[in-house]
């Protein structure tokens, strides 16, 4: 048997806070509900019950949002053991509206997500790591910037360095952008980040890129970064394409009910880095980062109850 890879997801925990009521959610008031997320956390959340030992790398509040917070992961397959714990800084929090049906975020900051501290500890695990997936928008602290750079950069040679781009405004930096893409080794984004990262990073002129040329924008990314291996763009219910130099693989997605889209395109980043680690294919890679994404799409939640049945019976699905 083989050992499970170590997955590091290291960025924001937090709790986004929405209108309610909603399925899993924590009663916040009288009108709201709390849903534990961010970014890393549900990636990690995901590529723990893939298999592989997953460690979410973050700092909460030693507040009750905090406590709470870990006894939400606590039955679930992910490593809470490296939890920063901050004592003058709150745990994280996102308040989403809907207007139109479309989401508006007010990210609350400063919280303790912005103050990570490059521990022995966090090196010592960054150095054994399989694969470790990074956030744009954790890097908007100096201080977490640099900690999450420093690890990505002490990771061995071989580690899968994914940094999922998640443009929040008003912390968009083309810099942090420009860092984090040297490091990584595959970049996610979907389709509305694509022609706003080629414009913050002087790649894309002054015109508004095609609303297909994906291939175009990921081809100019793959020659502009030498570290880059794979670009994968997602598309919501549309699916994906993937590039590579030497090819590239589209995928059209899957008809599914959807409940919410919150950490679907998590769960398409840790299916995509599980896969690669066991060496899969292009249109393997493809075919499970969108089943796993349409899963989580249809249910409530990022981190919604998986039965065993339901696991198997995708995996299966992928194998075929």
């Amino acid at each position: 048997m083989r050992e499970p890879h170590l997955i590091l997801g290291i960025g924001e925990l937090l709790w986004d806070i929405l209108p309610g009521p909603r399925l899993g959610g924590i009663p916040i008031g009288e009108s709201r509900v709390a849903l534990l997320g961010g970014a890393p956390a549900n990636f990690t959340v995901m590529a723990g019950r893939l298999g592989n030992h997953a460690a979410i790398l973050s700092r909460i509040g030693r507040d009750e949002l905090g406590r709470m917070a870990v006894d939400k992961l606590d039955p679930l397959p992910v490593d809470t053991s490296f939890l920063e714990i901050d004592p003058g800084h709150e745990t994280g929090r996102v308040t989403v509206d809907f207007v139109g049906g479309e989401p508006r975020y007010t990210i609350h900051h400063p919280a303790a997500w912005d103050f990570f501290l490059l521990s022995d500890e966090w090196v010592k695990l960054a150095e054994r790591a399989d694969a470790i997936c990074f956030g744009s928008l954790a890097q908007r602290s100096a201080l977490s910037r640099q900690t999450i750079q420093s690890l990505a950069a002490q990771t061995k040679a071989g580690c899968v360095r994914v940094f999922d781009v998640n443009l929040r405004p008003p912390f968009i930096s083309g810099e942090v952008i420009q860092e984090s893409l040297e490091l990584a080794t595959v970049v996610k984004m979907n389709d509305e980040e694509l022609p706003q990262v080629l414009r913050l990073l002087g790649l894309g002129g002054d015109e508004e890129p095609a609303k297909g040329d994906l291939r175009n924008g990921a081809e100019r990314l793959l020659a502009e970064f030498p570290s880059l291996e794979i670009v994968a763009i997602t598309r919501g219910s549309r699916g994906s394409l993937l590039a590579t130099r030497e090819e590239w693989d589209d995928h059209p997605g899957f008809p599914v009910t959807v409940a919410d889209s919150v950490g679907a395109g998590d769960a398409f980043t840790a299916a995509l880095t599980h896969y690669m680690l066991r060496g899969a294919d292009l249109a393997t890679l493809n075919e499970a980062g969108n089943r796993w994404g349409g899963w989580v799409a249809s249910q409530s939640g990022a981190m919604p109850a998986l039965p065993d049945s339901v696991r198997e019976a995708i995996a299966a699905a992928i194998e075929r």
